[in-house]
């Protein structure tokens, strides 16, 4: 049995653009090779905070900017991955709660095999008032999940 190895097909990578991203992005990138798999790098635009400023109505040059930076991000990301070796990278933008996006439609939608993803970046007490996405991952992702330090 040790000439088997478990192979993982299709690894996301979740990203913010945090301190941590670019380890996310390397450790993935690794994996990917291993693996001989596609990456897929994601940011997850969150559209509760979007349409938590003050009820303002969010105009399309505002979502159309949102998009841009987050694409500038995850291409910066791309070539990272790139270098590291791996040979398919994907970017993806989405809207919605990045728990949900992340633990299960993603996911779904890319039969996605691990989730590799940054521990939280939140305080104790901010993890206490609105959860970490890590967590919440975790807990009901059905993918494997590494947690990246």
């Amino acid at each position: 049995m040790a000439e088997d190895k478990i192979a993982y097909k299709n690894i996301l990578a979740p990203i913010d653009g945090s301190k941590i991203s670019e380890a996310i992005v390397e450790k993935a990138a690794a994996v990917a090779v291993r693996n001989q798999t596609v990456l897929d790098l994601l940011y997850v635009i969150d559209t509760n905070s979007i349409s938590g400023l003050a009820g303002m109505s969010i105009s399309g040059d505002v979502v159309y900017q949102l998009v841009q930076d987050a694409e500038e991000k995850l291409s910066k990301y791309a070539e990272i991955a790139r270098k590291q070796g791996a040979k398919e990278v994907n970017i993806h933008v989405r809207f919605g709660s990045p728990k949900t996006v992340i633990a299960r439609d993603f996911p779904k939608d890319h039969d996605t095999g691990l989730i590799m993803l940054g521990k939280s970046g939140l305080n104790t007490l901010e993890r206490l008032l609105v959860g970490s996405v890590t967590t919440f991952v975790v807990q009901n992702a059905k993918a494997d999940i590494l947690i990246v330090q």
